[in-house]
């Protein structure tokens, strides 16, 4: 079959196309592209705001992530569409400037990039935070160093680097969940006062108003499933296989993230009674396998962590590089170098960035991936139906479901855990929104000059 790929008509002061490479290998198959998004996800994510949301739904987590699973089913199957219509790197970038323009196109990209930009310094936190439990006498500076220069390293080397990597981690969070779950029930089943078996879901102090505040900060564990469009350009028939593998990474993530929240409420019922919120995953874990376990969750979450960091950073360099290459920012980062084909600019400055780990806070980091991926979310939803109902005039009632319903479904559940973020999160977003209109203004210099239009050449 053949399959459309984009170049862009180098300007006059642009590079030689000696030394741009336009066009990626196409070397993801439908399995290392679910790896990807699983690795991004990080199956082990749910435990890495276990004991916050656990207390913000007063021991509802797993209500949350059904709630949080719906909303993002709805947006998965957006993401496949738009993909069949755009099947390019760029992700939202790319799908809201085709539907709504190149203005409104940047400054959805602008606010992507606070969500894949900064999704890296989380697991570099995360890092940090585990590995200096471990080895008290090594300051987390040096564990969050080290995973920076080497996540770098691999995603320069090329994609497949990353993919191979991704196998070992996914897989040992996957076999980790397993004995988990395998645990749980034997510590449940050897307590001398039986188990509610629904208690997870709904017990005494079910509130809907603390759900839905709970559900909103879950979003976080779900960013990955719409990082696999950015690989469109790498992959093979994109069309069929990126919209499979968007909803295949994010109905099993979200199983799994329900199942490891419902054995873990089982197991520690007492959301009230964590000494730390942070900590709050090793005391479970204790509770489920003793000390042996807890060494185990921690070895295996610092590697899922890992696998995160490569492929965040992987596909945040993609969405530089569609911007790039579209003038909407620096053309330098829409250069493809060495045999591999890879974005170096933009991988090097997001490893750069990156190195704001050292000084910014956990909670700062995840408040505003929160903003930046719910706002993407709901952008992708809306381009759907200006693309298909409106600019393709379909009709019909399989079309206005398809195109009109699904997507308005996921538009409204999006904004809804939208408003339910935090004032720290919208206070971060609103400021990043700012810089980037101020950026815009002066890029067009007021609206009067007009972006650079992609040109697509089969």
């Amino acid at each position: 079959m053949h399959t459309t790929s984009t170049t862009a008509t180098p300007p006059a002061h642009s590079p030689s196309a000696s030394n741009t490479t336009g066009r990626f290998r196409k070397s993801m198959s439908m399995t290392a592209l679910v790896l990807f998004g699983l690795a991004y996800m990080v199956p082990l994510a749910v435990f890495s705001a276990y004991g916050l949301v656990a207390q913000m739904t007063k021991g509802h987590l797993p209500t949350a992530y059904l709630l949080t699973l719906g909303a993002m089913l709805f947006t998965a199957y957006s993401y496949g569409r738009m993909v069949q219509a755009h099947p390019y790197s760029g992700s939202v970038y790319t799908y809201t400037r085709k539907a709504f323009g190149a203005c409104a196109g940047f400054m959805a990209g602008w606010t992507l990039l606070l969500d894949y930009i900064f999704l890296p310094l989380l697991s570099y936190l995360l890092i940090g935070i585990y590995m200096s439990e471990y080895f008290p006498d090594i300051h987390p500076w040096v564990w969050v160093l080290g995973s920076i220069g080497l996540v770098t390293f691999l995603n320069l080397i090329g994609i497949e680097s990353v993919t191979r990597v991704n196998w070992i981690l996914v897989v040992a969070q996957l076999v980790f969940i397993v004995v988990f779950v395998a645990l749980s029930i034997q510590t449940v089943s050897g307590q001398a006062h039986p188990v509610s078996l629904t208690s997870p879901f709904y017990h005494e102090g079910f509130s809907a108003s603390a759900i839905m505040a709970g559900a909103a900060v879950l979003c976080l564990s779900f960013v990955g499933f719409d990082a696999v469009s950015t690989m469109a350009e790498e992959t093979s028939d994109p069309k069929r296989r990126i919209p499979q593998a968007i909803m295949a990474v994010s109905l099993s993530g979200g199983l799994l993230f329900l199942l490891v929240s419902y054995f873990a409420q089982l197991v520690h019922p007492d959301w009230s009674s964590f000494a730390d919120p942070d900590s709050a995953p090793v005391e479970v874990m204790r509770s489920t396998g003793g000390q042996l376990l807890a060494s185990a969750f921690t070895a295996t979450y610092v590697a899922g962590c890992f696998a995160s960091a490569m492929v965040s950073q992987a596909s945040v360099s993609r969405v530089l590089f569609a911007m790039g290459r579209d003038g909407a920012l620096p053309r330098v980062f829409g250069q493809l170098v060495t045999k591999k084909r890879v974005p170096a600019c933009a991988i090097l400055v997001v490893g750069l960035v990156s190195l704001t780990a050292l000084v910014i806070s956990l909670d700062t980091v995840a408040n505003m991936i929160s903003f930046g991926a719910l706002f993407a979310f709901s952008a992708v939803n809306l381009a759907v139906v200006k693309h298909y109902l409106i600019d393709q005039k379909l009709r019909g009632t399989r079309d206005a479901l398809r195109y009109g319903l699904i997507p308005g479904l996921g538009f409204l559940s999006t904004i809804w855990l939208w408003t339910s973020l935090s004032s720290l999160s919208f206070t971060i977003g609103l400021c990043w929104m700012g810089a980037g209109l101020l950026f815009l203004l002066g890029l067009t210099r007021a609206f009067r000059v007009k972006l650079p239009e992609l040109q697509m050449a089969d």
